[in-house]
């Protein structure tokens, strides 16, 4: 089985090609995608040449982890069924020599059961959008966390971490955008440009813009005991001084990828109603589009998320 894909071959050198998928193993679904989304965190990385070493990274690769679409094969033992829908967080299913490391953006992709999640069809291209979602959510949850009361950035990540605290019954937080064309959007909470806000004692400060720099200027924000959590992804070095830091007691904690159980807790959520992603796909292109879609996205600072469409590919 062969299929159109997504190619990254090296940086800025990105095009639509063919390429065969590994046949199917036991326990693997086969999907065809609709949708998928463009990461404008780690695959604008890839996609600059600017990633640190990273394990299985290089190139050939297809990038994304995004990827919402319509099971078209699976055995009877999977547990799924063909017309049913899911989400994927990219898939390792190509060969011709091709890295799957991310490998969602495909027009069919191989993977296993255990590794979607179903969701209704309607969800549409907002279905691409559930691991960030998670991601966001896997930031908040956990022992001895507190939400934020404070975010920077109201890109995609910074409103879904602002939602989600308004959907757990928190004080709607503060939210610090720099570019004036980024603070509409906001859904029963604040945003302001930092150079507007007095505040010093914020509890718990969230940092979704991956800005290098910053963590100083957030540390003297904090109250004594405060958290600044780190939920953007860093290139370079992350420095602070330390002596406000030694005075304000601070506590610094990095938030990872998605889990699992917030992949289940975050479907829930918006099956619920109470997490809406209305909003967050400001751009769709087709698939045929996609090096005008990924210049775009990394570019154009109005994209808060791009949409591959794929329903035009075989």
């Amino acid at each position: 089985m062969r299929t159109t894909a997504v190619i990254l071959s090296g940086p800025r050198d990105l095009a639509l090609g063919n390429l065969g998928l590994k046949a199917p193993a036991d326990g693997d679904i086969v999907v065809q995608v609709h949708h998928s989304g463009i990461s404008t965190g780690t695959e604008k990385l890839f996609y600059t040449g600017t990633m640190p070493p990273f394990p299985g990274m290089g190139y050939p690769l297809v990038p994304g982890y995004e990827s919402f679409g319509e099971v078209v094969e699976a055995a009877p033992d999977t547990g799924f069924r063909v017309g049913e829908f899911v989400f994927v967080p990219g898939a390792n299913c190509f060969e011709d020599n091709v890295k799957g490391l991310f490998g969602g953006a495909s027009r069919h992709l191989v993977t296993q059961t255990s590794r979607v999640a179903r969701l209704d069809r309607g969800a549409g291209a907002e279905g691409a959008l559930l691991a960030l979602a998670a991601t966001a959510r896997h930031a908040l949850a956990g022992f001895n966390t507190a939400l934020p009361d404070l975010i920077v950035g109201h890109g995609t990540l910074g409103r879904l971490l602002a939602r989600l605290t308004v959907a757990a019954g928190g004080k709607p937080p503060t939210v610090w955008e720099v570019n004036p064309a980024r603070r509409d959007g906001a859904m029963g909470y604040e945003v302001i440009d930092p150079a507007d806000d007095p505040r010093r004692d914020y509890k718990a400060i969230y940092d979704a813009s991956g800005a290098k720099g910053l963590l100083d200027q957030l540390i003297m924000r904090l109250a004594k005991g405060g958290e600044v959590v780190l939920a953007g992804f860093y290139t370079e070095p992350v420095a602070f001084a330390f002596p406000p830091a030694f005075m304000r007691e601070a506590r610094i904690r990095i938030a990872s990828e998605w889990s699992p159980d917030d992949l289940v807790a975050t479907r829930a959520l918006i099956e619920s109603g109470d997490l809406s992603l209305a909003g967050l796909v400001t751009h769709t292109r087709t698939a045929s589009d996609a090096t005008d879609a990924y210049r775009t996205a990394f570019e154009d600072a109005d994209c808060l998320k791009m949409i591959l469409d794929w329903s035009a590919e075989a």
